[in-house]
């Protein structure tokens, strides 16, 4: 797993600077990646969801159709995503849902809030020694029997996927500061149990979609 090259700090600007221009990657790239990440979230109307680095809102979308009876909440670190997920969440005429800017290391939520938490496309770019940590407060929020669901880019399995890695260490500006990573043993060691790694290639991009589950009995 390579190193992550972008430092914390500078990732809000990044996507500042994107978020024009995200979605069109993200349907080209990730899309099918996220519409499992929802499959597996197996979302039921009435439950608390979090999802953590909203982005544009494209699966928060998927997440309001799903449970409009429940409480939807999503945080992202920048206004410049939140607008334009706020913008599609109320073009299908939700409004049961809050959004805001907020930190995936220091969640502003007590402890057991959430049935479900999803988070796409962010450890890609954290840099290793904020895996547990972030793990760590997913697991703090979600109740007994919670479910966590994660996609984001991994190693790839053929040579061709490789080609991102090169284009990571040419410039990691140029994949928004992701590279691959493998998560699963990280969620493996936060606790969680019946974890689950599958694997998806979409236009050569890689991604993984860890599926995993909050014990009813809480181990500390």
């Amino acid at each position: 797993m390579l190193d992550a090259r972008v430092d914390p700090g500078e990732i809000a600007g990044i996507y500042r600077r994107i978020a024009p221009v995200y979605n069109v990657w993200a349907t080209l790239a990730e899309s099918r990646a996220r519409k499992l990440c929802l499959r597996l979230a197996a979302i039921r109307d009435g439950e608390a969801v979090l999802e953590v680095a909203v982005g544009t809102g494209l699966a928060f979308a998927g997440i309001l159709a799903a449970n409009p009876g429940g409480r939807n909440e999503g945080i992202d670190l920048t206004e410049a995503m939140l607008t334009r997920a706020r913008r599609r969440a109320n073009r299908n005429g939700n409004d049961n849902f809050r959004l805001s800017v907020g930190d995936a290391r220091a969640l502003e939520f007590p402890d057991c809030q959430f049935d479900v938490v999803i988070n796409n496309y962010m450890f890609d770019l954290l840099p290793e020694t904020d895996f547990l940590p972030v793990l760590t407060e997913f697991r703090r929020v979600l109740r007994p029997g919670g479910r966590l669901v994660i996609s984001g880019m991994t190693t790839g399995k053929r040579w061709y996927n490789r080609l991102w890695e090169r284009v990571y260490r040419l410039n990691p500006a140029l994949l928004g500061g992701c590279r691959g990573v493998e998560l699963l043993p990280y969620v493996q060691r936060t606790g969680f149990i019946d974890a689950q790694r599958s694997y998806i290639s979409q236009m050569t991009f890689p991604s993984e979609i860890i599926h995993a589950v909050v014990p009813q009995q809480r181990i500390e």
